[in-house]
């Protein structure tokens, strides 16, 4: 009896190996024309076929990629400037002979400040003397708004300075030159260097507040023969130490 088991034929096995490649040829030549689809291995659902020309095709990507997401934008900084009212929460100050205050001239002067600065759009943080809030304190710039004496008759002018040499850096030296330039041309009076006295150049705050804060103290004007500007005029005289800031933040300085 002839034996059917294919396997034990070696003619069989020859042709069956034949249709194998015969099939495995015509699979490669006829994917690139579409006729045969080729279905995604990808896992998940099964791609839609798509038909292209009378002929359904399979696409390997599934479905459309997914939209990235729409970055936040960066929420801007806001300037932020120290005002120190001199001698707030401290003393008066200097006192004339008939009892005008230094102190009331730096409170009056100050708040007008950081009224003006707020309608700019800055924050602006109104400090005492003293402030607790010095310690560390972080701002684009800080001033310290002060008066002179009555002691000498027929003085006038005013006076800005920062720190020593060696303690900070340039920013503070724009500051004074900012805060100089614009307050003499608002106000008119001279700058006078001659009494810049150790109390404005080691002024305590310098050593409170962080060493990136730049800082600068400002003697507006005396209190004998500036007074009627101190007293009468005070929103120029703040409007003058705002002119300076403004030139020192926003970059208007030479």
């Amino acid at each position: 009896m002839p034996n059917n088991n294919t396997a034990s034929d070696p003619w069989a096995v020859g042709w069956t190996i034949r249709v194998l490649v015969l099939i495995a040829c015509f699979a490669a030549l006829t994917v690139p024309t579409d006729i045969l689809p080729i279905i995604s291995a990808r896992t998940g659902e099964p791609a839609a076929p798509v038909q292209e020309g009378g002929v359904f095709t399979i696409p390997l990507t599934e479905g459309t990629p997914e939209s990235l997401p729409t970055p936040t934008p960066a929420t801007p900084q806001v300037t932020r400037i120290g005002v120190i009212a001199g001698h707030t929460g401290s003393d008066s100050g200097a006192i004339c002979p008939d009892g005008l205050q230094e102190v009331d001239i730096n409170t009056d002067v100050a708040r007008r400040v950081v009224a003006l600065l707020t309608a700019h759009g800055w924050e602006a943080d109104l400090l005492e003397e003293f402030d607790s809030r010095l310690a560390g304190y972080q701002a684009q710039a800080l001033i310290s708004i002060h008066a002179d004496s009555c002691t000498y008759p027929g003085k006038t002018g005013f006076k800005v300075a920062r720190a020593e040499s060696g303690y900070v850096d340039r920013a503070s030296e724009r500051l004074v030159d900012c805060v100089s330039r614009y307050y003499q041309e608002r106000t008119g009076l001279p700058f006078d260097a001659h009494t810049i006295t150790y109390d404005m150049t080691r002024y305590h705050a310098y050593y409170e507040i962080d060493r990136n804060t730049p800082a600068a103290i400002i003697e507006t004007g005396f209190m004998l023969d500036d007074r009627e500007l101190l007293t009468q005029h005070p929103d120029i005289v703040a409007q003058g130490i705002v002119d300076g800031l403004i030139c020192f933040v926003e970059g208007d300085w030479q």
